[in-house]
C-alpha cells in the first residue's frame, strides 16, 4: 500500500493562512521579498548584465523573477496544503468579484490616469530625495530619469531589453505583486480597519528597497488603488490600476525605442 500524503496545514501553514496576521508578521512578509530582490540583483542580476553588457533594467527584471515567481509558487503550495490541489482558492481573498464589470472599468480608468499623472508630477520629489538622501545607494545608476538606464547602449540592445521586460516588468511581475500584496496580505490585516490600506501602501513602498527615493511618491500614487480594493473587497481594482499602468508604460517605452524616439 502506498502511504497517503498528509496535506493538512501544519502550524506554520495555519499561521500564514489565518484570516488575521499580526502586524509584525505582516511587516516581515511585506519586506522580506524586497530584501531578497536586492540580494538577487547584487549576486546574480548585476553580474549577469555586466557580463553581457546590457542595461540595469534587465538585471532588476531577472532579480524580480527570481523572487516573485517562487512567491507565486509558494502561494500555490499553500493552496495545495489547504485544498489538496494546487490552487489559490482560500489563499487569496478579495477574489469574489463583487464589483460589476461596467463599474469596475469606470473605476479603473481614473485610477490608471491618477497613477500615471502622479508618477510624472512627483518625479521632482523623487530626484530631491535621491540627490539629498540616497546618493550612497550602490545601485542608483539611471535613477532620476525615465531613459537614463538605457543611455550608452546600442539600439538593438535597448530594444531587446525593452521587449524582454515588457511581459515581465510590464505585466506578469506586477500581477504577481498584486496577488501577493493585495490578494494575500492586505485582507489579513483588514482588522486594522481604515488603516489597512494605509499600512499596505506604506509597506509596499518600503518593499521597493531598490528605489527608496520613490517611497513618498509611490505611497501617494499607489494608495487609491489599494484603498478601493480594500473598500470594495475586489482585488481587480488594484490589479487594473497597477498592471494597467506598468503595461502601458512598458509598451510605449518599447515602441519609443523601436522608433528611435530617444
Amino acid at each position: 500500500m502506498h502511504a497517503i500524503e498528509d496535506t493538512r496545514p501544519n502550524g506554520t501553514v495555519q499561521s500564514l493562512l489565518s484570516d488575521r496576521h499580526s502586524l509584525l508578521l505582516s511587516v516581515i512578509l511585506h519586506l522580506l521579498p524586497g530584501a531578497l530582490i536586492v540580494a538577487a540583483y547584487l549576486l546574480i542580476g548585476r553580474p549577469f548584465i555586466e557580463a553581457i553588457n546590457y542595461p540595469t533594467l534587465l538585471g532588476w527584471a531577472i532579480a524580480l523573477c527570481l523572487v516573485l515567481i517562487p512567491i507565486l509558487l509558494g502561494l500555490l503550495w499553500l493552496g495545495y496544503k489547504l485544498n489538496g490541489r494546487f490552487s489559490l482558492r482560500g489563499v487569496l481573498h478579495y477574489t469574489d468579484m463583487p464589483v460589476p464589470r461596467g463599474k469596475l472599468v469606470a473605476m479603473i480608468i481614473p485610477l490608471i490616469l491618477w497613477m500615471m499623472v502622479l508618477s510624472v508630477v512627483t518625479e521632482p520629489v523623487n530626484r530631491y530625495f535621491l540627490h539629498h538622501f540616497f546618493t550612497w545607494v550602490p545601485f542608483n545608476g539611471g535613477a532620476g530619469s525615465f531613459t537614463a538606464f538605457l543611455n550608452g547602449y546600442s539600439h538593438s540592445t535597448m530594444l531587446t531589453t525593452m521587449l524582454i521586460c515588457l511581459p515581465l516588468t510590464g505585466i506578469s511581475l506586477p500581477l504577481i505583486e498584486e496577488l501577493y500584496f493585495r490578494g494575500f496580505l492586505l485582507p489579513r490585516i483588514a482588522h486594522l480597519g481604515g488603516w489597512a490600506p494605509v499600512v499596505s501602501a506604506v509597506l509596499f513602498s518600503l518593499y521597493h528597497f531598490w528605489t527608496p527615493w520613490v517611497f513618498v511618491s509611490r505611497v501617494i500614487f499607489m494608495f487609491p488603488g489599494f484603498w478601493f480594493a480594500w473598500r470594495n473587497k475586489d482585488i481587480r481594482l488594484s490589479i487594473g490600476m497597477h498592471v494597467g499602468v506598468t503595461s502601458i508604460l512598458a509598451t510605449f517605452g518599447a515602441i519609443a525605442v523601436a522608433l528611435n524616439l530617444f
